[in-house]
């Protein structure tokens, strides 16, 4: 099933969040979005049927398989994105994150595949 551009900001958050200390729960993501409890309950509902994660009994969200690849792929997008209007075109780093946090859902991967390689060559 295709993922929405909100799912896809959840599932980078988990990784992002996981990578920090290693245990996620909702409340953990409603902090650091800064949501509501029930739209994080909502989500992860959504997010668990869709097979991108598991919630263990004592609360822990887990990224499936499916869900980290994902959350990866976004990741990816970001970081690449953000990194490349700061340091290749010198836009500030509030701007930048902004910018990034929504260009990483548009991209096709054929654009996204050509900017990657672009700066690849562009770093040589």
């Amino acid at each position: 099933m295709a993922i929405r551009e909100s799912g896809e900001d959840y599932l980078e958050t988990i990784l992002i969040l996981q990578g920090k200390t290693g245990f996620v729960r909702s409340i953990d993501i409603a902090n650091e979005l800064g949501y509501s409890k029930p739209s994080i309950s909502r989500a992860v509902g959504i997010l668990r049927s869709d097979g991108y994660i598991t919630v263990e009994p004592n609360g822990q969200i887990i990224l499936t398989e499916t869900g980290l690849a994902k959350a990866e792929q976004v990741y990816e997008r970001h970081v690449l994105i953000r990194s490349f209007l700061m340091e290749d075109l010198g836009v500030s780093a509030e701007n930048a994150e902004e910018d990034a946090c929504r260009m990483e859902h548009i991209l096709s991967e054929e654009t996204f595949s050509k900017l990657k390689e672009f700066i690849k060559d562009l770093k040589k």
